[in-house]
């Protein structure tokens, strides 16, 4: 326990001393606050339109009162979640992957298997310090966006949004570790540690890219900005009559979006924010156990990301030599 603990401490010292790492991790906090800012600035537009449309209306004479746009503030987050799904996913390969091949290249492995640790006791440390580095930058990530939301939203933040940010933030915790922990293992398993992150990238391409991509284009109601149905002022129960004419076609196309595990990721946390509109002020409760499906199958195969991990970064991986 106390070489683990040494492991885990020693990567945290070196994720903290290694400029690049602090690099990513700033540029993602930026982007994702960037994205709340646009947000919020495009919120604002479509209020001075409306504002203005409505003096319009009583120059006109006009008593006509169109519905004023409404705000709820974690919608605003939509840009943030797809930020962190996909550069945060990737900033994670990168990291898993830089925890091995560092040891590699500086020749550190053979010193530490000088002492007397335990078959999981590398794997252990390193995924200690990746879930330490993780929890931090998750919480400062969301403390950041929340300030943003307050600052730059002037969003009215109640004390259930807080509750729904601290359940997006725990699953997305999840998602980082997943990817973290299999760009770890595959660089310990391939002879070269160059190749197991070719391999993690192109597992990134397919399941964040790739996959999701094809499955929203199928989607009919993807194919128009703000949805085909609302577009054409088509009632929530005409579009479920007119999609059940298309059951067959929308199971495959569903089927093919959840065997990314990016999208047990990105519903839930879209649910929770309300991003989806049939979440929207809903129950917390209510939401997370209309998603409890995805968040299971999110937490097994983060469990099994770690499982593997375990198994591929033994002593024999580690040592063997580049041919």
């Amino acid at each position: 326990m106390n070489s683990l603990l040494v492991i885990a401490r020693r990567e945290l010292t070196d994720l903290k001393r290694t400029r690049f790492y602090l690099i990513l991790f700033g540029f993602l906090a930026v982007v994702m606050i960037l994205s709340v800012i646009v947000a919020s600035f495009d919120f604002r537009a479509k209020i001075g339109d409306y504002n203005l449309y409505l003096d319009t209306l009583r120059r006109s004479g006009s008593t006509e009162t169109p519905p004023a746009p409404q705000l709820f503030p974690l919608q605003l987050l939509r840009g943030s979640i797809e930020y962190l799904e996909l550069i945060g996913a990737l900033f994670a390969i990168i990291i898993g992957y830089g925890t091995v091949a560092k040891e590699k290249q500086h020749g550190t492995l053979h010193l530490i298997f000088t002492r007397p640790v335990s078959r999981f006791t590398v794997a252990g440390g390193k995924v200690l310090a990746f879930a330490v580095a993780w929890a931090v930058v998750t919480a400062g990530v969301f403390v950041a966006m929340i300030a943003a939301l307050l600052v730059i939203g002037n969003a009215p933040l109640q004390l259930i949004d807080f509750e729904r940010l601290a359940l997006t933030a725990i699953i997305a915790w999840l998602y980082l570790m997943l990817w973290s922990c299999v760009a770890m293992g595959l660089a310990a398993r391939a002879r070269r540690a160059s190749t197991g992150l070719i391999v993690a990238l192109v597992a990134w391409l397919v399941v964040v890219l790739i996959i999701p991509q094809i499955g929203d284009t199928m989607d009919p109601d993807n194919q128009v900005p703000g949805g085909l149905f609302k577009s054409l002022a088509v009632a929530k129960p005409d579009e479920k009559a007119v999609m059940a004419n298309f059951a067959g076609f929308d199971d495959i196309r569903n089927g093919l979006e959840v065997s990314s595990i990016t999208k047990h990721f990105e519903r839930p946390a879209f649910a929770l924010l309300g991003i989806k509109d049939q979440y929207n002020q809903q129950p917390v409760g209510d939401v997370w156990a209309s998603m409890l499906p995805y968040t299971i199958t999110l937490t097994l195969a983060f469990m099994g990301a770690v499982g593997f991990t375990a198994l591929a970064t033994t002593k024999r991986a580690l040592l063997r030599r580049e041919s």
